[in-house]
């Protein structure tokens, strides 16, 4: 008689025979903190015997600094916004997957794997959203509805004003700000950006991205508005119902985050047949409803509550969304000088 461990390892054979089983291997995630369900790492685990250790990062910048210091090594998978897909796939740090190896990917809405350069040959999209302002509506006497509200705060927001800690973030909101596309490249635009985020600094509080737990500034009320992406708006909201989200109506950035696997990995195969096990709908939808962003898992959809799919700041739409753009790829010069305004701003 089959032992309870012998059972579910031939059962795990019979619906997935292309994956060698490697009995307590570990996977090294490379990935934001609260951006995965650790119920669905412990599902995985007792599936598999596979564990997944997550190590945090807290911006895009810093994701990349570790990357550089490890030339690519010592993750066996990562978190990658699309703007940076394409510099890492030419360092040769990113493992290609396809099909074959990922079967779950017949699921992935064909938009998100095409949306950026390299996505559709090394990486699987993970989830889209937008960067936006959240705000605490029982704080702020006014609607708040363009970037403007940031840059020029009414007076009882001055001094507690939050900024996302990252240099294409902050210096695209101030060009769309100023109704310029946030992939400018005009040194004009740029220099109006930089004068518009020094312009603010006198009322930011903190250029450190606010937690997303009860003491939150958000929450607190020491931060009464912040720059902020979409579903982790949503999160902090669980602790105050006050705390809003908007898209502003010059728009934003819609993001694709992907899930890539690291071509100096000793572990590719489990590390497929994890990213291949997050993609089954039931897991997908799961983890859509931790984190609070759309999937792009079109079969995980299906399977999400009307509540979760109408609500218009996880899938947005009208002319915020229609003015709202991905980055795209800028000339290392220029990649350069948005550094720049972001060191002279923040420091």
């Amino acid at each position: 008689m089959f032992s309870n461990r012998s059972l579910l390892l031939a059962m795990v054979m019979l619906v997935a025979p292309m994956w060698v089983l490697a009995d307590g291997d570990e996977l090294r995630l490379l990935i934001w903190a609260d951006y995965m369900d650790p119920q669905i790492l412990e599902t995985f685990r007792q599936r598999t015997d596979i564990t997944v250790k997550e190590i945090h990062f807290d911006s895009n910048t810093t994701r990349d600094q570790l990357l550089l210091d490890t030339d690519g090594g010592g993750f066996d998978l990562a978190i990658v916004n699309g703007g940076a897909l394409r510099i890492l796939a030419k360092r040769g740090w990113l493992e290609p997957v396809d099909q074959k190896g990922i079967p779950n990917l017949r699921h992935i809405e064909p938009r998100w794997r095409n949306e950026y350069e390299g996505a559709q040959d090394y990486c699987v999209p993970y989830f889209w959203g937008t960067v936006g302002i959240a705000y605490r509506n029982d704080l702020v006497p006014m609607k708040v509805s363009s970037w403007m509200d940031l840059f020029r705060p009414h007076e009882s927001v001055q001094g507690k004003v939050a900024m996302i800690d990252d240099a294409g973030d902050m210096v695209g909101a101030a060009l769309k700000a100023l109704g310029y596309s946030l992939n400018s490249t005009d040194r004009k635009e740029l220099n109006a950006a930089e004068e518009l985020l020094l312009e603010q600094q006198p009322h930011v509080k903190t250029y450190q991205y606010v937690s997303l737990d009860e003491e939150s500034g958000l929450v607190t009320g020491d931060v009464r508005m912040s720059m902020m992406y979409s579903g982790d708006a949503l999160m902090v909201k669980q602790y105050d119902d006050n705390i809003l989200y908007v898209l502003p109506e010059e728009g934003g950035n819609v993001w694709v985050d992907y899930l890539c696997v690291m071509r100096k990995s000793t572990n590719k195969a489990a590390a497929k047949r994890f990213i291949d096990f997050l993609n089954e709908p039931r897991v997908a939808a799961q983890l859509a409803q931790y984190v609070y962003y759309a999937t792009p898992n079109r079969a995980a959809e299906a399977l999400l509550p009307a509540e979760y799919l109408n609500d218009p700041v996880i899938y947005p739409s009208g002319l915020a969304m229609e003015n709202s753009e991905p980055y795209r790829p800028v000339s290392p010069r220029v990649l350069k000088r948005r550094s720049a305004i972001f060191s002279r701003v923040v420091n």
